[in-house]
């Protein structure tokens, strides 16, 4: 399918190893198992990355997404969990000081113990996987709309694109990536994980997954904010006292904005909840939360200009279980 041209696109939302959801939505997208690979004949499916982590079948959702890719029915960026992944697993080189590109604390394996034990008895699958994650593209800009998993950092994509000559990383950038100070670690933290703000006076708060923060999400297309409460975008809410103080100049010099007149812009990494929506005109986050029995959700782009809420399409996930005989296989 190299140079097909297609219809539509169905831009699908964070899956982190709900295989059996996704075989339900694609199949509800219209997509069927043809030829080793789930194909649309006039569509194409992107995911916004996270694949692996936290879910039940990792391993599975991931070859589905391979096969689909491999196929052509299906392009990908990364997201925050491959690009952890492949750091967790990527040695440091000689004389850097670091054993692994993502140190191996109790913190770090939490997230990833799910994507671990899975390949745990498939060594040669877990680098083949590795391998496909470091050539994934970051970002995604077609004719008419872009796909990158948290955050479109204009200025810092131009200058990777104008550095790089692309939109895919290589293993020297995967090393830079982890150097505080470096351009690539920039990149990598705007694309993959969005813009935060540190939460003011040493503030810390607890998140719903049980880690201490002093960061908080902001929003990248807030427009004129005052105070605190209107940038944050998380799910868990900023304490009172803090919402409500007025931004500092210096935090709000520190926001990105996305503005109205740029291309339909699809993202995920969020843990949004309820009825999926539009954030703004141009932007949709596809990101409802479907490992923590939310929804996972995909968004059908036609060429419009501005995202219509009535294309929203998804499932619950009331459990991940096996699908039974008769279902799609």
């Amino acid at each position: 399918m190299t140079g097909a041209v297609f219809e539509g696109y169905d831009l699908i939302g964070d899956v982190h190893g709900c295989a059996v959801s996704l075989r339900m939505l694609l199949e509800t997208l219209g997509y069927r198992r043809v030829r080793g690979a789930y194909r649309h004949p006039r569509r194409q499916a992107v995911f916004v990355g996270d694949i692996v982590d936290r879910g039940p079948r990792i391993r599975e959702a991931v070859n589905l997404v391979r096969e689909m890719e491999e196929a052509g029915s299906a392009r990908i960026v990364m997201g925050n969990h491959e690009y952890n992944f492949l750091c967790y697993c990527t040695p440091g080189r000689p004389g850097s000081g670091v054993d692994y590109l993502r140190s191996h604390t109790p913190r770090h394996h939490r997230i990833i113990k799910e994507t671990l034990a899975e390949y745990e008895r498939h060594p040669q699958e877990r680098q083949d996987v590795l391998d496909w994650i470091l050539g994934m593209p970051l970002f995604l800009e077609l004719e008419d709309f872009r796909v990158i998993h948290a955050c479109w950092p204009q200025v810092l994509l131009d200058r990777f694109r104008a550095e790089y000559g692309g939109n895919r990383i290589d293993l020297d950038f995967l090393h830079r990536s982890v150097e505080p100070d470096s351009f690539e670690f920039e990149l990598m933290d705007r694309a993959l994980r969005g813009t935060h703000l540190k939460l003011p006076d040493g503030e810390v708060i607890l998140s719903k997954d049980g880690f201490r923060r002093r960061f908080f999400r902001t929003k990248f297309w807030a427009v004129q904010p005052q105070h605190y409460a209107d940038v944050v975008f998380q799910p868990d809410p900023l304490p009172e006292h803090v919402a409500r103080r007025p931004l500092r100049a210096v935090d709000r010099q520190a926001l990105l904005r996305y503005g109205p007149d740029e291309k339909p812009l699809f993202i995920g990494h969020y843990w949004r909840e309820g009825e999926p929506e539009p954030i703004t005109g141009n932007i949709a986050c596809l990101d409802y939360s479907a490992v923590k029995w939310g929804k996972l959700v995909a968004y059908r782009f036609d060429h419009e200009k501005q995202i219509d809420p009535a294309k929203f399409v998804w499932v619950d996930v009331a459990r991940d279980v096996p699908l039974s005989t008769g279902g799609a296989s």
